[in-house]
């Protein structure tokens, strides 16, 4: 079996976990990582602070960006005010489903 992946297909797109991190030098994506208790999540940076979900829009905008996805197809559905985020990514149909899991992969580079 393979190494854990942060993310998975589901009905509508594609739900992936984050682990945010908030007040950095620049907004980015630094790979995957595994925590302590197995779950991977995708390192996400941003400039923005915690504040007023400030951090929390950050985040959605740059995997927008990042995935070539419109703003509004990146929702976040938990972890609003936690660290470790769930994000879902609305996907049309199969075929984007298949495109967002590989330029996901193709953003998240090695499990560190």
């Amino acid at each position: 079996m393979g190494d854990p992946l942060p993310w998975e297909s589901v009905a509508d797109g594609v739900r992936l976990a984050v682990r945010a991190t908030p007040n950095a030098a620049r907004d980015g994506i630094d790979g995957l990582a595994v925590l302590a208790d197995g779950r991977a999540v995708l390192k996400v940076r941003v400039r923005a602070v915690p504040d007023k979900g400030a951090a929390n829009t950050a985040v959605a905008e740059l995997l927008a960006r990042e995935l070539g996805l419109a703003k509004r197809a990146v929702r976040l559905t938990s972890g609003a005010t936690a660290r470790l985020k769930q994000f879902r990514l609305e996907a049309a149909d199969d075929a984007e489903r298949q495109r967002l899991v590989a330029r996901l992969a193709e953003q998240a580079g090695a499990i560190s």
